[in-house]
């Protein structure tokens, strides 16, 4: 079984190549964590199932990219208990290592049902953090306790590092995309501007400007009105 034995550098260069393509833009980042997740899956010694852990805008914990139903129900039944190593991470402690969870006493009740009820032998936790404010862990979860190895924790640890990155990645490709319409929707209004008025395209953006800062409205926000009008006017 691929959890038995140390990686085989070949397969994990192939698992690589295929989380490092995922991670080039356009990125579909559902679809990017996905990828990440099962490479973790398929390639840590002695780990089953993997998911993400993620704090929320609203303040709860979400999972993500879950690579079996196991994944899912041991991270929710952490969240329904309020203790367990993933909610650890999330919160306070870089990495989580337990090697017999149904015996370790820092979880009193999520250990003996997490062993009883999902048959979870062992787990691994790794923080991330993620620009701007993203917060959360990568969860590894074994069927077996005493598994884990000195390979599992550094190859679980780079699978956290590479979720932090497609995160940081698409907030801020989301952040590039929304500087690219912004900008589109400027130079939109100010051609309006300069037919309107018979300006150049200097003053026109200077009319911009001097209306953002009097009305104290962001730029964008008036490019988007002096465009629609126009639109409106149009028809």
């Amino acid at each position: 079984m691929k959890g038995r034995l140390i990686m085989e550098l070949p397969y994990l260069l192939e698992v690589m190549e295929d989380v490092s393509t995922s991670l080039r833009f356009p990125m579909d980042l559902d679809d990017t964590l996905g990828v990440i997740t099962a490479g973790a899956a398929e390639s840590v010694p002695g780990v089953d199932f993997v998911s993400i852990s993620i704090t929320g805008k609203d303040g709860r914990i979400h999972t993500l990219a879950p690579t079996d139903e196991l994944a899912l129900r041991g991270d929710e039944l952490q969240y329904q208990l309020g203790e367990g190593p993933c909610l650890d991470v999330v919160l306070d402690t870089p990495v989580v290592e337990v090697e017999d969870i149904a015996t370790d006493l820092r979880w009193p009740t999520y250990g003996p049902r997490a062993a009883k009820e999902l048959g979870i032998g062992s787990q691994l936790g790794f923080q991330f953090h993620a620009e701007p404010h993203a917060r959360g862990g990568v969860n590894l979860y074994s069927t077996r306790s005493h598994e884990l190895t000195v390979e599992s924790r550094l190859l679980g640890g780079l699978f956290a590092n590479l979720v932090a990155v497609a995160l940081s990645w698409s907030r801020e490709h989301a952040s590039l995309n929304e500087a690219l319409t912004s900008r589109a929707r400027i130079g939109q209004a100010i051609g309006v501007v300069m037919e309107r008025h018979r300006l150049d395209s200097d003053r026109a953006f200077a009319y911009l400007v001097r209306t953002s800062q009097t009305g104290n409205i962001k730029l964008r926000q008036v490019a988007d009105g002096i465009v629609e009008d126009a639109s409106r006017a149009a028809r």
